[in-house]
């Protein structure tokens, strides 16, 4: 027993999650319930779409590789200004370099043409927010031990 268990364990890897979300609250709330199960430095927040795409490009400000690592993982809001996450979405989809980036949906929306059209696009979960900070927590907790126990990532 001993044995198996150090070997799932030896096998576990931090994930770097990179967070697009224009709610301050919401981005606030996220943070919390990931500090539970990550250390800060795995989660990276920016405020929309542009943003997102500038630092998967590693396009100024987000040019620096060692403090701006490439995510395993991306949490995407639809909703959002400038470049909501279904063109953000899209775009990353289209491009060699950054499509094999899992993608979860992280949103509001409940809509069915929404779930349908993002997972076409090609997203890796959709995921309606919660209610509760309690609920967030727990959805969090699934998020990392689904991304960093159970499935292997690409790179």
């Amino acid at each position: 027993m001993f044995v198996i268990q150090y070997m799932l364990m030896s096998f576990e890897k931090p994930i770097h999650i990179l967070v697009a979300e224009d709610d301050e609250d919401d981005k606030l709330l996220i943070l919390k319930a990931f500090e539970r199960t990550l250390p800060k430095e795995k989660v990276t927040c920016v405020e929309d779409g542009e943003a997102l795409l500038k630092y998967l490009k590693r396009t100024a400000p987000y040019d620096d590789v060692e403090k701006y690592p490439k995510p395993d993982i991306i949490l995407l809001d639809l909703n959002m200004p400038r470049k909501d996450g279904r063109e953000a979405l899209a775009e990353i989809k289209s491009n060699e370099d950054l499509r094999s980036i899992p993608v979860i949906i992280f949103t509001t929306s409940n809509s069915v043409d929404d779930i349908q059209a993002t997972y076409k696009m090609g997203s890796s979960s959709f995921i309606t927010k919660p209610g509760s900070f309690e609920e967030l927590v727990k959805v969090t907790e699934e998020i990392e031990n689904y991304w960093s126990k159970t499935v292997k990532l690409p790179g």
